[in-house]
């Protein structure tokens, strides 16, 4: 009698499973006992970020991202950059927060930058009652009164005429129309677009990831994440619930895993395949290849860590090249303004600290330079 295994899943995707549980294992224990884990979860953002305007068709350098993160553009920044810095901000507020905040109904409403309505009412009200207050006593009130005149007649215009479409189509009003009297020409919300019950319906999913392995869930998370799409404007965010899921489950606890920096190197064919098991396969792929770039990562920033340890271990206790290795390891590159500003010291001994510490320029121009961990 012969024994036979058909099974798909068993074939093509247990040892996928095996690989990606094991690199997420290597790189969390590395990751928490290395002496240069504050500077390598801090970098993660960073390359995050960048890998998450790959995956949807856009290119930023990651020297833009990290000079607009310290407010010194070299140029006006695109609007690529400035989704870029979104994302970065995001994925330090969700390792800020508590491991399962970002997945519960609060910390995705806080995401997705949405209010509770009986909070914004009260704010709104708030606000209003301030405005009046201070009205009376400006030197432009009469004009301020006219304006919100103006604006009075408009809003029961634009009123006036949704009531009579209700009234000619002899329909109910639903709740998504009625939301539609803040937004009646439909600019910024899209009736047909339910955000709310899409949020909804891909949290019933993270459910059923909590009985799988901790990769396999995240895997599962991200691709009803991509079929679903809960939010139109907030593409990028799914990759960021991953981490935070591999954190909440206790894979990756050390840092915010970087998923996408794994994923922009699958394919794109692969990544949108019709096949759920193709796509499975992928996302487990990219967090096996996040994994080994993260240890690869750290290899070079410890090595780097132990040469410039040895370059100030004589200095005097006072001396700042200390503070300037944390510094030169939390970032992928750093300019001497950036130094600079973070030392407290002028630029000219901003780069004499940098000629000190010995580590590689990138740019090897005269009127802009930039050091960096290569």
């Amino acid at each position: 009698m012969r024994y036979e295994i058909d099974s798909p899943l068993l074939v093509s995707l247990l040892p996928t499973i095996v690989e990606a549980e094991d690199g997420l294992a290597r790189l969390d224990e590395r990751a928490a006992r290395a002496a240069v884990a504050e500077g390598f979860a801090e970098r993660r953002h960073f390359f995050d970020a960048i890998g998450a305007l790959w995956v949807a068709g856009e290119l930023v350098h990651v020297e833009d991202l990290v000079l607009h993160d310290a407010r010194m553009d070299s140029r006006t920044p695109s609007h690529e950059l400035t989704i870029a810095h979104l994302i970065l901000r995001v994925r330090r507020r969700i390792w800020a927060a508590a491991p399962d905040w970002a997945l519960a109904p609060s910390g995705l409403s806080a995401l997705a930058g949405g209010m509770e309505g009986e909070g914004a009412a009260l704010d709104i009200k708030s606000a209003k009652i301030m405005v009046d207050e201070d009205a009376d006593d400006g030197p432009l009130s009469a004009e301020l009164a006219e304006i919100d005149a103006i604006l009075e007649r408009s809003q029961r215009l634009l009123d006036s005429h949704s009531r009579l479409d209700v009234l000619e189509l002899h329909e109910t009003p639903d709740p998504v129309r009625e939301k539609r009297g803040e937004d009646p020409l439909g600019l910024f919300d899209d009736e047909e677009w339910d955000e709310p019950a899409r949020l909804r319906a891909w949290r019933k999913t993270v459910v059923i990831a909590d009985g799988l392995p901790a990769t396999l869930g995240a895997a599962l998370i991200f691709d009803a994440w991509e079929r679903i799409e809960p939010l139109r404007r907030q593409h990028w965010l799914g990759g960021l619930l991953v981490a935070s899921y591999l954190r909440a489950r206790g894979k990756v606890t050390s840092h915010l895993f970087a998923f996408y920096a794994g994923l922009k190197t699958i394919r794109h064919e692969r990544r949108r395949a019709r096949d759920r098991l193709t796509r499975l396969q992928a996302f487990l792929e990219a967090m096996v290849e996040s994994a080994a770039a993260g240890l690869k990562e750290m290899d070079r920033l410890s090595l780097a860590r132990t040469q410039m340890e040895i370059r100030f271990r004589d200095r005097r206790s006072n001396s700042s090249l200390p503070q300037l290795a944390d510094f030169v390891l939390s970032r992928p590159m750093v300019s001497s303004a950036m130094v600079a500003r973070e030392l407290r010291v002028t630029s000219r001994g901003a780069l004499n600290l940098l000629n000190d510490i010995g580590i590689r320029e990138i740019t090897g121009r005269g009127r802009y330079r930039a050091w960096g961990i290569i």
